[in-house]
């Protein structure tokens, strides 16, 4: 979402709200003494982030619509990484997106954390997928599981940002007609994330089954064979985030296309109050790439994502030395 959707106010529950859950996602990260953690998840979650962010930078098109779509990633990171990490390194490429490459409002940021990464991870990964799945499931199980789930996460993203907006009343959308739009091509776009999130997933569970969450809580994987997995990941990361501009579809996304369908713009006009003109003004600040601008974007991303999940290992191996 763009600030453009978004009243203070709606921007500030939203915010308050979406707060609240990271601070429980980072609490629960920290080991204690019932709950020794996982050393390798920090280290998984930037390796995750990284493959997740570059996976976003690729619009694909959704035949016959004059739309595209992106990857979201909760089913999966939330499969891989468990709900609450999968919700914190969702949050955190997204912040990235926001600040660094100027992708989504600021104001709005609170609004895209909550419609991307709690209502997948939080809602329908526990949900719908966790109930599907089986302790050996077949491939057929898993993306049933992963289209359903991504299905619904895209689903109830759609109705949440086209209830924000009605909420805020800046805009002129009508809610029916808008919803109308917003439904059906997000639910397009959870059926391809849902068929794609499948096929990671069973490759995943085929050759590196010691990076899905249940296997790793087990401790049967070892050290050394989930560290060339990480190894994989980040080298596919950076793969794909050198080539995003020669992948991605110029086609708008389905929230662009479902304005430009009411509006007859891709856009709308950002409102000029003072909530407004503050947010624009901080994120041209730290928009170091607005817009993706570089064909080094993808690589700066994923490689600021590994930075931080490298300093977050750190930290958290210091705290649990110090504890």
């Amino acid at each position: 979402m763009s600030d453009a959707l978004v009243s203070p106010t709606v921007a500030a529950v939203a915010g308050a709200a979406s707060l609240v859950l990271l601070g429980t996602a980072i609490r629960k990260l920290r080991p204690t003494e019932t709950q020794p953690g996982d050393e390798r998840i920090v280290p998984l979650m930037g390796v995750m982030g990284a493959f997740v962010f570059a996976a976003q930078m690729i619009n694909f098109a959704i035949p016959g619509t004059g739309s595209s779509g992106h990857l979201i990633g909760g089913i999966l990171l939330a499969a891989i990484l468990g709900p609450w990490s999968g919700v914190l390194t969702l949050s955190s490429v997204l912040l990235l997106q926001c600040l660094l490459f100027a992708d989504g409002g600021l104001l709005a940021l609170g609004c895209n954390i909550l419609n991307m990464a709690v209502l997948s991870c939080l809602v329908a990964y526990p949900l719908i997928f966790q109930p599907l799945m089986r302790a050996e499931a077949s491939p057929v199980r898993i993306f049933t599981a992963s289209i359903l789930a991504a299905t619904a996460g895209l689903g109830l993203g759609a109705l949440a940002v086209t209830a924000e907006t009605e909420a805020s009343g800046i805009t002129a959308l009508p809610f029916g007609r808008f919803l109308l739009f917003m439904l059906p091509i997000h639910l397009a776009i959870g059926l391809c994330e849902g068929a794609a999130t499948g096929a990671v997933l069973c490759a995943v569970r085929r050759y590196r089954p010691e990076l899905l969450v249940d296997i790793r809580r087990q401790g049967t994987a070892g050290k050394h064979r989930t560290n060339r997995a990480l190894a994989v990941i980040a080298l596919a990361a950076l793969l794909i985030g050198s080539s995003f501009s020669w992948l991605a579809s110029s086609q708008p996304d389905g929230l662009e296309w479902s304005i430009e369908r009411l509006t007859g713009m891709a856009e709308i006009e950002t409102p000029d109050n003072t909530a407004h003109r503050t947010a624009a003004t901080l994120q041209e600040t730290t928009a170091a790439l607005p817009d993706y601008n570089t064909s080094l974007a993808g690589l700066v991303g994923c490689g600021a994502i590994l930075l931080v999940a490298w300093g977050g290992s750190r930290l958290l191996r210091t705290g649990h030395r110090d504890g």
